[in-house]
C-alpha cells in the first residue's frame, strides 16, 4: 500500500513538473525580416532564458499577431495599439471582439513610412495613382494603413499600375529595379531597409498633409502625428509627417501571470540589450510602459507595475 502510494505521489510531481515546463514555454510572434520586431523578439527570447522562460521566436505580423494569440496559436507577440484596439472592439479587419487579448508592455513609436524613388514623380501619396506600389502582405498594420490612406485619397489598390504584397527587403529590390516606384512600411525611424534603398537610389519622402492626417484619425483615434526630422535619411532635407502609432507587447489573458511578469521583469532589468536593436527603446520608461492604450493589462504586468510603483 505504502509502494502504491509512493508511485502515486511520484507521478503526481512528474505531472506538475511537466505541466510548469509547459507553462514556461511561450512561442512570441514577432514581424517580418528587415523590421525591428524579428531581431527585438531573439533579445526577449535571450532574456527571458534567464529568467527561466523558454521562447519560441516566430515570425508574424502586427493584426496576425493578435489574432493568433486570440486563437491560442501564440502565446505573446508584437502588436500595434491601433490595430490590437481595433480587436479589442471587434472592428475591421477583425471579424469579433478579441477577447483574450492583454497588454503587456507600450515600447515605442511607429511611423508609418511612405517611400518613393526620386525620379518617380511622385511628391504627394495622390501621385502614386496608376504606379506601381509595394506594400506587405495581408495580416500586416502597415498594409491595413495603406489601404486607409488610400480611401482618404478617394482610392483603392485598383488605382495602382500593381500591387505586390512583398516583405520589406523584397520591396526594397522591387524599387531598386525600378519595379515599384512606391514603398509603405510602419516600423521605427530610421528604418534599415529605407537606408538601404536610400545607398542605392535617390528618394523622396512622403509628408501626410494635417487634413489627410484628420482622415486617417477619424477612421481611428488611436493614430497620432509625429514628425520624421530631417536628416533622419540620406538627403532629406526636411521635417516629414507621419501618421504613427505604438508597438506592444501582448499575450493571452490567460497565460500564466508569473510566466508574463518574469518576461517583463528581465525585458525591465535587461532594457540596454532591447535598446541596442531598436534604439528608440532608450526614452521609453517603465511608467511609459505601464500607459494605459485601450487593451486590458495582463496579471501579471499589473502586478509588476504595481510593485514598481507605477500604477
Amino acid at each position: 500500500m505504502k509502494t502504491t502510494h509512493k508511485i502515486l505521489a511520484v507521478a503526481v510531481l512528474a505531472m506538475s513538473a511537466t505541466s510548469l515546463a509547459q507553462a514556461q514555454q511561450v512561442r512570441l510572434m514577432t514581424g517580418p525580416q528587415g523590421g525591428s520586431w524579428y531581431p527585438l523578439g531573439g533579445a526577449i527570447a535571450n532574456i527571458a532564458g534567464k529568467e527561466g522562460v523558454k521562447v519560441q521566436v516566430l515570425p508574424g505580423a502586427g493584426i496576425a499577431n493578435v489574432k493568433a494569440i486570440q486563437l491560442g496559436k501564440a502565446d505573446m507577440g508584437f502588436g500595434n495599439s491601433i490595430s490590437t484596439v481595433d480587436g479589442v472592439a471587434g472592428r475591421a479587419p477583425f471579424e469579433k471582439k478579441t477577447d483574450n487579448v492583454c497588454n503587456v508592455a507600450t515600447l515605442y513609436p511607429q511611423y508609418f513610412q511612405i517611400v518613393a524613388n526620386a525620379d518617380s514623380g511622385i511628391t504627394s501619396f495622390a501621385d502614386a495613382k496608376g504606379k506601381s506600389i509595394a506594400v506587405q502582405p495581408k495580416g500586416n498594420t502597415a498594409e491595413f494603413m495603406t489601404v486607409q490612406m488610400l480611401e482618404v485619397y478617394g482610392m483603392t489598390y485598383k488605382d495602382m499600375d500593381k500591387v505586390s504584397h512583398v516583405s520589406y527587403t523584397d520591396a526594397v529590390s522591387m524599387l531598386k529595379d525600378n519595379n515599384a516606384q512606391l514603398f509603405t512600411l510602419g516600423t521605427t525611424i530610421p528604418a534599415s531597409s529605407i537606408m538601404d534603398l536610400a545607398s542605392a537610389r535617390d528618394i523622396t519622402l512622403i509628408s501626410v498633409p494635417d487634413d489627410k492626417y484628420k482622415a486617417m484619425h477619424d477612421l481611428n483615434p488611436g493614430y497620432t502625428k509625429l514628425i520624421i526630422p530631417a536628416g533622419t535619411y540620406p538627403k532629406q532635407d526636411k521635417d516629414v509627417q507621419a501618421v504613427a502609432y505604438a508597438t506592444h507587447l501582448i499575450a493571452r489573458c490567460d497565460l500564466a501571470e508569473d510566466t508574463v511578469y518574469k518576461v517583463l521583469k528581465g525585458m525591465v532589468d535587461n532594457q540596454a540589450d532591447l535598446n541596442a536593436i531598436a534604439q528608440v527603446m532608450k526614452k521609453t520608461t517603465v511608467k511609459m510602459m505601464a500607459e494605459d492604450i485601450g487593451v486590458p493589462l495582463h496579471k501579471g504586468a499589473e502586478r509588476f507595475y504595481k510593485e514598481q510603483k507605477v500604477m
